[in-house]
């Protein structure tokens, strides 16, 4: 057996970085600035800085960051929101608890992300709003996708898993090896929302989330709505939640925030050495074209027999994921929407062959060479 490799290293911290933290959670028990504190408007404005995008507002979760954006386009329950059947139940929940009606649409089989062809075929009169996912890391052409829809309908994009990942497919300095950051396409969407769950890029030590958006009366709204509908402590204007980002949370986040572009790097260096590692195997790797940045919170592969592959890996001592086993449309809690096996077919085989291969920022080449190997070894068997 191999040297275990875990799959993942969660919250990776220099010890620089950890002094910072641990003296900033002091500095906020000393102060006791617990709820909506400063470091929740700094982290805040530190996020929108980075993303280039006007308005960013903290909240509890990447689930309340999506609930929230529903929220706040007054949808009626009669009205159709359309995710993709492959991504974290999440997606599909945030539509439910908003008491909207829940469409799905289909995967393309090359990278995972929702099909725009999909989701044409499946717009009604009803149609209000997609939620694209940048599965895995990667980024959606939201350009394509809005210049395929109507401009009535809301685009949210779910990047709980792509922190500043971009799409430049319009950019003409592209092929040149010149920054296209400047032709990111972030602006086709109305909102955006971000998670910091523990393992994702940017993670917390608890749970947090973010919805971003260049329209300013949006972000009032989801400002009220996660802070209990208030305009101040006891005058409420509407109904809302109790759905804000902890200060200490927040104040973690905004030291790591500094490192996250590092992290970034780090990971995609691995995926390259993947890439080369397993480019002549019968895996189906990650695709990434030169007008993106895949970000690379998950690397997945796509392979036959995919649960005996894993069970070997796993005896090998190298730890493997599977993002995800049962598409959104099969989930038992979801079977009444009446979605059967074979609605969704791309969504479906895809379920059956992805698996994660371990990723971490601090992960040696060493180690990328013998879950490569070991791999090899179990395409084999």
């Amino acid at each position: 057996m191999t040297k275990a490799i875990n799959f993942t290293d969660v919250n990776p911290v220099n010890n620089k970085a950890t002094y910072l933290i641990k003296k900033e959670i002091k500095k906020i028990i000393n102060n006791k600035d617990f709820i909506l504190g400063q470091s929740v408007k700094k982290f805040e404005n530190s996020f929108s800085k980075l993303s280039q995008i006007n308005y960013c507002v903290g909240c509890a979760s990447g689930t309340d960051a999506l609930t929230l954006a529903l929220k706040s386009l007054n949808l009626k329950k009669h009205h159709e929101v359309i995710v993709p059947a492959m991504t974290y139940i999440s997606t599909g929940l945030s539509v439910l608890l908003n008491n909207n009606k829940l469409v799905y649409a289909d995967i393309e089989n090359d990278t995972g992300l929702i099909s725009i062809d999909s989701i044409i075929m499946n717009i009604t009169k009803n149609t209000k709003a997609v939620i694209p996912v940048n599965l895995y890391g990667q980024k959606i052409d939201l350009k394509k996708l809005r210049n395929s829809i109507s401009k009535k309908i809301f685009i949210i994009e779910d990047s709980a898993q792509s922190h500043f990942a971009y799409s430049c497919h319009y950019c003409s300095n592209v092929m040149n090896n010149k920054c296209c950051k400047k032709s990111r396409n972030e602006n086709f969407a109305d909102i955006s929302c971000y998670s910091f769950y523990p393992s994702k890029n940017l993670g917390a030590y608890g749970d947090g989330g973010m919805v971003i958006t260049s329209n300013p009366k949006i972000n009032e709204k989801v400002r009220l709505l996660r802070d209990h509908g208030r305009t101040d402590k006891y005058t409420h204007i509407q109904i809302g939640f109790g759905e804000r980002l902890d200060t200490i949370q927040a104040a973690i986040l905004r030291v790591k925030l500094r490192h996250l572009d590092e992290w970034t790097e780090k990971r995609r260096v691995i995926a390259k050495l993947y890439n080369q590692y397993l480019g002549d195997t019968i895996a189906k790797l990650p695709s990434e074209n030169p007008y993106s940045k895949h970000v690379y919170h998950l690397y997945v592969v796509r392979v036959p027999a995919r649960d005996n592959v894993a069970n070997y890996l796993n005896n090998q001592g190298i730890g493997s994921g599977i993002h995800y086993p049962v598409p959104l449309h099969l989930q038992p809690a979801l079977s009444y929407l009446g979605y059967q096996v074979g609605d969704l077919p791309h969504a479906e085989l895809a379920a059956k062959e992805v698996m994660s291969l371990p990723i971490f920022p601090e992960m040696k080449e060493s180690q990328v060479t013998t879950v490569s190997n070991t791999l090899r070894q179990a395409l084999s068997v």
